[in-house]
C-alpha cells in the first residue's frame, strides 16, 4: 500500500529550461500540470453516437490519438506508464512538512519496533503494543512484547465457535444464500478484530510474554491455515444447517459441534504450537535495565491484571450516523456472549481532543484507519495532499468522508498506535506519530507520521480512557446501540 520503489522520470530538458530557477518544486510540478485536453475534432467522443449505453471502439480508439497530440499527456504517459503512479505524483512539500518533530509525546514508547509479517494480526500487534508498555515499566524492561501468537490462537477457537454458533442461530429464517449467512460464510476465521474482540480474549485467557509463545511460521504467514480453517468451517456450517433441517435433537447438534471444535483445535495446534493454560502458571525469566536477572511466576490472567483493558472505550467517527449516539454491529464478535463490539459515535474534533489528552496523561493510543489511501510505507508518510492525482490525470476526487463509506471506498483496514502529536500556538493537532506493526524497514524505523488531515478523513476509530472525554460523551453508553448490519463499513476488521 503505497511502497514507493521507482522514482518520478524528468520532465524534458526543454521543459526545465522554460522554469525560473525561484520555484519551488510544487510550482514546478504545476508547470507540467495536464489540463484536461478537448481534441481539436469534437466529434470523437467514447459513447455511441447510435445511444449513450454503449461504447464506441473506433471513437475511443480515435480520442486516445488526439489526446496524445497533446506534449503533456504525451510525457504524462512516459512517467505515469513505466511507475507507480502514487510515487510518481507525489508532492515535495507534502514529504518535507511530514517530520518526526512532535512537541508532545508519551514519556515511554514500546520497544523493539514490532512485525506482524504476512498476516491480518495489526489490531492484536496494535493492543499488545499498548499493554507493553505499563508491563515495561512494572518491570523496568527495555525490550519486551507479547506474545500475539497467544492471542491469535485463542482468538481463532473462539471466531470459530462463534461462527458455529452464528450458522446455528440463522439456521431457521434465513437462507444459505441470504446477504446475512453468506456475510458469515464470507470469513468465518478471518486475521482481522476489534477492540471489543481484544476486550474478550484478555479477559478469558490473559496475555504471556513472546518469549513464552513466540511465532510461529503460520503465525507469520496466516494464508494457508486460514484456508483449511475457512474451508472446513464452511462446510461444517451446512453440515449444521442440514441437521436442524432434519429434526435433529440438541445431544446430536451439539456432538456434531464438539467434533468440528476438536478439528479447529487441532489444526491450530499444529500450526501455532500449544499455548500456556490460562489459569496456569509461567515463569519468566528477564532483565532489568539495571542488568539484574529476575523470575517472575504468575499465570497469564493474572499477568493481564496490569493493562485495565475493560477501561477503555472505542470513539469513532462515521458521519453517516448522528453523533453521541452508541453504534454496534449485529453478528460480529469472537466470544460468544462476550463483550459485543460497540462504538461512540463522535465529531472528529470530540476524537482528536480524546488523543490529545491521552497523551498529555502519557497513554498510547489504539486506533483505527484505513491506512492506504494517500499513503507511502517507504517513507512512513500519511497525508491527504501526498498524490496529487489531478497533475497527472486530470480526475478530480472530491467523495466526503461518509460518502466514502457509502460507496464501500472507504473503510477501517488497519490497526495502529499514536504515541505523540505536534500541537500548533493554537492547541490545534498538525501531525500526529504513529508506531506501526511493519517492522523497522517501513517508514522512520517502524513509526509513521500522520498529518491532521489524513486523520480527519481516513481516521475512523480511536481507543481512550473514559476520563478524557466529557460527560456528555460518557453518557452514550447508557444508550440502547444503534444495529448495524455485518456487512457495514463499521464491521470491517483491523
Amino acid at each position: 500500500m503505497g511502497n514507493a520503489e521507482s522514482t518520478p522520470v524528468p520532465a524534458p530538458s526543454a521543459a526545465r529550461r522554460r522554469q525560473s530557477p525561484i520555484q519551488s518544486l510544487d510550482e514546478k510540478f504545476d508547470a507540467v500540470r495536464i489540463d484536461h485536453y478537448q481534441p481539436s475534432n469534437t466529434t470523437h467522443g467514447i459513447l455511441s453516437s447510435g445511444g449513450p449505453e454503449h461504447v464506441s471502439g473506433s471513437s475511443t480508439t480515435q480520442y486516445t490519438r488526439e489526446l496524445l497530440k497533446d506534449s503533456k499527456n504525451r510525457l504524462g504517459l512516459s512517467a505515469l506508464s513505466t511507475a507507480n503512479p502514487s510515487t510518481v505524483l507525489e508532492v515535495p512539500s507534502a514529504i518535507l512538512k511530514d517530520t518526526q518533530t512532535f512537541n508532545l509525546t508519551i514519556p515511554h514508547e514500546g520497544s523493539p519496533v514490532t512485525n506482524q509479517r504476512s498476516s491480518g494480526r495489526c489490531w492484536i500487534f496494535a493492543a499488545t503494543n499498548v499493554f507493553r508498555i505499563a508491563i515495561q515499566q512494572k518491570y523496568d524492561i527495555k525490550g519486551f512484547e507479547l506474545s500475539q501468537s497467544y492471542l491469535f490462537f485463542w482468538d481463532k477457537v473462539e471466531k470459530a465457535n462463534y461462527f458455529l454458533e452464528s450458522i446455528l442461530d440463522t439456521a431457521e429464517d434465513y437462507d444459505v444464500d441470504s446477504r446475512l449467512v453468506s456475510a458469515l460464510m464470507a470469513s468465518p476465521v478471518g486475521d482481522g478484530g476489534q477492540w471489543d474482540m481484544i476486550v474478550n480474549l484478555v479477559a478469558k485467557y490473559g496475555i504471556v510474554p513472546q518469549t513464552l509463545y513466540p511465532d510461529s511460521w503460520n503465525a507469520q504467514n496466516s494464508s494457508t491455515m486460514d484456508r483449511l480453517l475457512t474451508t472446513k468451517l464452511r462446510e461444517d456450517g451446512l453440515k449444521l444447517r442440514a441437521m436442524l433441517k432434519d429434526g435433529a435433537g440438541e445431544g446430536d447438534i451439539a456432538g456434531a459441534k464438539e467434533t468440528m471444535m476438536q478439528d479447529v483445535v487441532r489444526v491450530l495446534t499444529l500450526c501455532l504450537g500449544p499455548p500456556p493454560a490460562a489459569d496456569e502458571k509461567f515463569t519468566w525469566e528477564y532483565t532489568t535495565t539495571k542488568h539484574a536477572v529476575k523470575t517472575a511466576s504468575l499465570t497469564p490472567l493474572e499477568f493481564a491484571e496490569s493493562t485495565n483493558v475493560k477501561k477503555f472505550i472505542s470513539l469513532v467517527n462515521d458521519p453517516r450516523n448522528p453523533y453521541n449516539r452508541l453504534l454496534t454491529v449485529q453478528n460480529l464478535g469472537n466470544v460468544w456472549d462476550g463483550r459485543p463490539v460497540t462504538y461512540v459515535n463522535v465529531d472528529k474534533d470530540v476524537l482528536k481532543s480524546a488523543c490529545i489528552a491521552m497523551i498529555k496523561k502519557g497513554l498510547p493510543i489504539f486506533f483505527g484507519s484505513d491506512v492506504g489511501k494517500m499513503s507511502d510505507s517507504q517513507k512512513g508518510i500519511m497525508d491527504t495532499d501526498l498524490v496529487d492525482y489531478e497533475l497527472g490525470f486530470n480526475v478530480k476526487l472530491g467523495m466526503s468522508k461518509a460518502q466514502r463509506l457509502l460507496t464501500g471506498e472507504s473503510q477501517m483496514t488497519h490497526a495502529m498506535v499514536l504515541t505523540a502529536v505536534h500541537l500548533d500556538e493554537q492547541g490545534k493537532a498538525v501531525r500526529w506519530r504513529v508506531e506501526n506493526s511493519w517492522s523497522e524497514t517501513a517508514g522512520t524505523k517502524g513509526y509513521f507520521v500522520m498529518s491532521d488531515g489524513w486523520m480527519d478523513e481516513f481516521c475512523y476509530q480511536a481507543v481512550v480512557d473514559p476520563a478524557v472525554v466529557g460527560k456528555q460523551v460518557r453518557d452514550v453508553l447508557g444508550q440502547e446501540a444503534k444495529k448495524l448490519p455485518l456487512w457495514d463499513p463499521m464491521g470491517a476488521l483491523a
